[in-house]
């Protein structure tokens, strides 16, 4: 049974409730720490198929991909989400509670100038079957409604026809460009994800005006600003932490249907993490989030 109380107002809480017999209740036993990868999809980035990243080389299926991403980050390593739109996708071993405060942990590995902000999504479990099938919605993060903020915003990445070629990508708003090759740091042959068998693909969700910057002048310093809040891999002075690790603190109650309504969920069970912007800074590459782990922050603090 579902249960719905909704109105037509714009901003009014839409409230979804749903029978117990899919929650999970934390125990005893249950882990701070994320339990399961259930996608990793990057988008194109100098860190995809890199050796220094922790690839083998040998990840030739999108199976091969989560494994990757889950001992990556189970030895609290980062995974690179590559440009704009690439994701990862992780369930918990019980369900964590919308309770007041920050209920989530995010570890990435922003500093002082270099924030990757990544859009966080929280998923229900609606129908029981433990697969993130269900309906995201998005935390709401400072940029959220702001002019400068694309929504459904999508991007096409195209397979290079040759090794240490550039990537090239199409959008909705009908710019082109590239995943720069940067021959002097990130040597492997591609930085097209090799288990992404089509010769292209594309990735949707929203998308955050660029903040980066070249303090030089002569392109030798960049500087890549934090987001007020409600990123991951973002020096936010709001919710970024080191008290425990680099990490973001975000807040179901910030969820958000695809209409910017807000949503009361009582609990989640699946988080997604996606890129957000779409830039590069020069020599440094593309803007590119990187994810180290996720937690049931109360759990983690318990």
């Amino acid at each position: 049974m579902v249960v719905f109380a909704s109105s037509c107002n714009e901003g009014d809480v839409i409230t979804i409730t749903f029978d117990d017999e899919y929650y999970r209740a934390a125990t005893d036993s249950s882990r701070a720490e994320f339990s399961k990868v259930f996608e990793y999809t990057p988008a194109p980035g100098q860190f995809i198929g890199d050796g220094k990243a922790g690839f083998s080389g040998e990840e030739f299926t999108a199976a091969d991909a989560v494994s990757y991403a889950e001992k990556r980050m189970a030895e609290e390593k980062y995974i690179s989400l590559g440009g704009f739109g690439g994701y990862v996708v992780v369930g918990f071993d019980h369900s964590i509670d919308n309770s007041v405060g920050y209920d989530l942990a995010i570890g990435g590995n922003a500093f002082n100038g270099s924030s990757e902000p990544g859009i966080v999504w929280v998923m229900q479990d609606e129908n029981g079957d433990g697969e993130p099938n269900d309906t995201w919605y998005e935390l709401q993060g400072s940029e959220s409604g702001s002019a400068t903020t694309l929504h459904n915003y999508s991007i096409t990445y195209y397979r290079p026809t040759a090794a240490g070629q550039s990537v090239r990508w199409s959008d909705s708003e009908g710019k082109e460009g590239e995943i720069d090759y940067l021959a002097a740091y990130h040597k492997q042959e591609s930085y097209y994800p090799q288990w992404v068998k089509e010769d292209s693909y594309t990735l949707s969700g929203t998308c955050l005006a660029a903040r980066n910057y070249d303090s030089s002048g002569n392109g030798t310093m960049w500087v890549q600003p934090a987001y007020d809040w409600g990123y991951a891999d973002n020096f936010s002075d709001e919710d970024h932490t080191l008290e425990g690790g680099n990490m973001n603190l975000l807040d179901i109650a910030n969820a958000i249907d695809s209409e910017g309504r807000a949503k009361e969920l009582k609990y989640i069970d699946f988080v997604k993490v996606q890129s957000a912007v779409n830039a590069k800074s020069g020599w440094l590459g593309e803007i590119s989030t990187e994810i180290t782990g996720f937690y049931d922050y109360r759990l983690k603090i318990k």
